[in-house]
């Protein structure tokens, strides 16, 4: 057998791997497991052990740099609601979490142009794809047909090894998933872009959002802040639904022109047929009849939160030619144009930064909804293992 058959990685045999090791480290073939003890970087992060676990110091390996790879220092993480999904579901563990970071480059492969040495970067959700299917070469690739390699829990394409994510002191990634770092905005506040900031902006971009268009934004969190102040800065006339009456100030203080109240049903009857484009960012099932009906004809209703379960009467569909559709992230087009727009409308997340010791924590008032808007972790802060040799 050829070493290039020994190694490849068809589609179907990384489904297969995909399956049978849900819960365990992969098993690497005698060879590659050999050459990656010579070639391996140490690391260190916060971790769950097990599945549901709360997050601990934890030692663990990356690969060393293919050519076209930069190592980064992790300076800023930010922390999203599916790093806790992640950690209470069927992951691989352990789990090392985080897929929105900023940092700086520390060194760079033999065929690296993009990067050089101190550069300052951003990397998002997603570190590799097929490369060849239709999406993937219209540069989208979150929509690969082959599944993208996810920042952490991913299976990597070369060595088939678990992606470790970037609560952590450093992370190797191919410099087509790296970001240069937007001019004129706070560091920390970046990192929240390259995940619910360019989920947010994908669907109002791809549906033209802009001058003349009126939007309603569904829930004031992570996702919606953001994409308040997207929809503000594309132009259009910005509605936004909360259940808290707390929120309707802090909505047009985001750039909102008018706040709803949602659980008011006699001004949601009033929303009939004013919108053109609505963007649900609440992740609990809900009824979305009101927001149906708030469309105008051949109106738009992106759900970003997908529950189990999707509450609403069918032929509200029908009546108006309206559209019920979702979106995923974006590739790395999308995600470069909307950095470039936050650079020049200085637009960033709303993040309050939090040590590593305090990530626990940060999870439990993540799940009650007591952050404003996003958390963020200082990376400085991480503290290796008692006896852990990794570099710092």
């Amino acid at each position: 057998m050829s070493m290039k058959s020994l190694f490849a990685q068809p589609p179907a045999h990384f489904k297969e791997r995909l399956k049978e090791h849900k819960r365990e480290e992969i098993q690497m073939p005698s060879i590659t497991a050999l050459e990656s003890k010579k070639t391996m970087r140490l690391c260190y992060g916060l971790a769950a052990l097990s599945q549901g676990d709360r997050l601990v110091p934890w030692a663990f390996e990356r690969r060393e740099l293919r050519p076209n790879d930069i190592a980064v220092k992790v300076q800023f993480c930010g922390v999203c609601h599916s790093d806790l999904h992640a950690i209470r579901g069927n992951s691989r563990f352990p789990l090392v979490p985080g897929h929105e970071m900023v940092g700086e480059v520390t060194e760079i492969g033999l065929e690296v142009t993009k990067f050089q040495v101190g550069d300052a970067v951003v990397v998002g959700n997603i570190v590799d794809s097929c490369g060849r299917c239709p999406p993937c070469k219209s540069h989208e690739e979150s929509y690969c047909r082959e599944f993208p390699t996810t920042t952490y829990d991913g299976i990597d394409r070369h060595d088939g090894s678990i992606t470790r994510g970037s609560y952590s002191n450093e992370y190797v990634v191919k410099t087509d998933f790296a970001y240069h770092l937007p001019s004129g905005l706070d560091p920390a506040s970046v990192a929240p872009l390259v995940c619910a900031g360019v989920t947010t902006w994908s669907p109002l971009h791809q549906w033209n959002i802009g001058p003349g268009k009126t939007v309603g934004i569904v829930g004031i969190g992570g996702l919606g802040h953001m994409a308040i102040k997207f929809a503000h800065a594309l132009g259009a006339h910005v509605i936004v639904f909360t259940t808290s009456e707390q929120k309707l100030a802090a909505a047009l203080e985001l750039g909102a022109d008018e706040a709803i109240l949602s659980t008011d049903a006699e001004k949601m009857a009033a929303q009939k047929y004013r919108f053109d484009f609505i963007l649900d960012t609440v992740s609990a099932r809900h009824l979305l009849d009101p927001y149906l009906l708030a469309l105008n004809l051949d109106g738009t209703l992106c759900c970003l939160g997908i529950p189990d379960r999707m509450d609403f009467t069918p032929v509200l569909l029908t009546m108006g030619r309206r559209r019920l559709t979702s979106s995923g992230s974006a590739g790395t087009l999308e995600t470069q144009e909307m950095l470039d727009f936050c650079s020049k409308h200085k637009i960033a997340a709303d993040v309050e930064v939090i040590s590593a010791a305090d990530i626990n924590e940060g999870f439990e008032r993540l799940e009650q909804g007591d952050v404003h808007y996003r958390l963020v972790i200082d990376m400085a802060t991480l503290k290796a293992p008692d006896g852990d040799k990794a570099k710092s």
